[in-house]
This record gives structure tokens, C-alpha cells and sequence, in this order.
């Protein structure tokens, strides 16, 4: 097992050799099974972004709607009803949420089932994670928002006669954006890395359970393939990201 590993090597030749196979598509066989490593993460890889993307779109949904509405009633009883009421979300750890929908929606109600695949198992999974990253979008878009409304161009929308609606969603909503989608891409990649827990609490087959799986059981080919996709991922929607801002502020468009 260790020739198998490269475990006799000293650790320089040991680091190119592995490089020089990442760089060939080769990340190794697991320890448990002799699988090819990137051939059981492809495999789980698609539930983890399905999961990650339902819980974004449901943390965009409440966030940016909770946000906007804070900061157009800013200073008011909404305004300190909706931030308490983030500050609570973000406080929530995600495998007590997802004990108590599971308890509350699958063992008592039994409208929703206990784990499993498919578009059922997955919305308390995705509930669990967009609801406490919810809270902190809500909290970022209030505040960028309340900075884009003091601002001299949505001033001088109001004083040429537009609409209200077409100077907050068209002018306003559009320039507090641009902060805002610096937090969607960094939420992301943290439930990416949360998915490791609800994943587990619900039995959701995706990287971050078996990930898990293969810390127990010492399967170092396969938590070093796991790292690395994961990094890739962080990179990706970074990247991602940048590409946005040119679409949201004319301003980056034309430097």
C-alpha cells in the first residue's frame, strides 16, 4: 500500500508525481474499493450543485426581496422588524434548521420525505441552507441599498419626473447590485462547504457526504481529489463574478 501510494518517496518527488497526474486527469484510486477518484466525484458532484444552486436562488429570493424592503422603509419598525429577524437567521446552525424541518415537515406532517433523491428530498435540504444565508444577504442589500438612494444620479432621476418604480428597480436596485453579487459568488462556495453538513443530516448523496465517508475512513486519494474540485469551484464562480460586474455597473464596462 505504501509503493501504491508513493508513500517510500521523499515528499518533492512524491508532490510532482501527484501534480504531474492532476494535470493528466488522473487523481489517483480510492484506498476503500480501487475506484478512480475523479470518477466518483464527477458522479456526485452535479446533487451538490443542484442542491447549492436551489439553496442560492432561494437565498436570493428572501434576501434581496427582505433587503430591499428595509432599506426603502429604513428607520421604521419593518426596517428593525426585517434586521432582527436576519440577525436571527444568521445565527441558526444549519444542522439544528434541518433537524427541525426534517422533524417538523417529514416525521410529523410527513409532507416531505426523510432523505433520499429527487425534487422532494430536495427542498428541505435547500430550505435549510437559503434560509441562514438569506439573513445575511438581506443585511448586505439593505445596507448598499440605503448608499445607492443618497446618492446624486438617483436624485436627479427623481427630479426629472420618473416613475418611483423605474428609479428604485432600474436605477437604484441595478447600481446597490454590484456589492451584492460579491456576496451571492462568496455564499456560494460557503454552501458549497455547508452542504457538507445538510447533506449528512438528510441523506442528500452529493460530495459533501461522501467526502465525510471518506474522512472516516482515511481515504486520503479521495479527500485530496474532494480539496482540489472543491478549489476549482471556488475559482470558477470568483471568476464568474468579476464577469458580472460589467453587466451591473457601465462604469467597470468602459476602464
Amino acid at each position: 500500500m505504501r509503493r501504491q501510494l508513493g508513500l517510500h518517496l521523499p515528499i518533492w518527488e512524491q508532490y510532482l508525481l501527484y501534480m504531474s497526474r492532476i494535470l493528466q486527469g488522473d487523481f489517483g484510486y480510492t484506498i476503500r474499493g480501487n475506484q478512480p477518484v475523479l470518477e466518483l466525484l464527477l458522479t456526485r458532484l452535479p446533487n451538490t450543485l443542484y442542491l447549492a444552486t436551489a439553496s442560492l436562488v432561494i437565498a436570493m429570493a428572501i434576501g434581496l426581496t427582505l433587503g430591499f424592503i428595509a432599506a426603502y422603509k429604513r428607520g421604521t419598525w419593518i426596517d428593525t422588524t426585517l434586521m432582527v429577524t436576519a440577525i436571527m437567521g444568521v445565527s441558526l446552525p444549519h444542522f439544528w434548521l434541518g433537524l427541525l424541518l426534517l422533524f417538523l415537515f417529514s416525521v410529523q406532517l410527513a409532507w416531505l420525505p426523510v432523505g433520499g433523491q429527487g425534487f422532494g428530498s430536495l427542498i428541505l435540504p435547500a430550505v435549510t441552507l437559503g434560509l441562514t444565508n438569506a439573513a445575511i444577504i438581506a443585511r448586505l442589500t439593505r445596507s448598499s441599498m440605503i448608499d445607492v438612494l443618497n446618492q446624486d444620479f438617483v436624485r436627479t432621476a427623481r427630479a426629472k419626473g420618473l416613475p418611483k418604480a423605474i428609479v428604485l428597480f432600474r436605477h437604484a436596485l441595478r447600481a446597490g447590485m454590484v456589492p451584492v453579487v460579491t456576496m451571492l459568488g462568496l455564499q456560494f462556495t460557503y454552501m458549497m462547504g455547508g452542504a457538507i453538513v445538510v447533506e449528512n443530516v438528510f441523506g442528500w448523496n452529493g460530495l459533501g457526504r461522501m467526502a465525510i465517508q471518506a474522512i472516516f475512513q482515511r481515504d486520503y486519494p479521495l479527500i485530496q481529489g474532494f480539496i482540489l474540485i472543491f478549489a476549482i469551484l471556488v475559482v470558477t464562480v470568483s471568476l464568474i463574478v468579476d464577469l458580472l460586474y460589467a453587466l451591473l455597473d457601465p462604469r467597470i464596462r468602459y476602464r
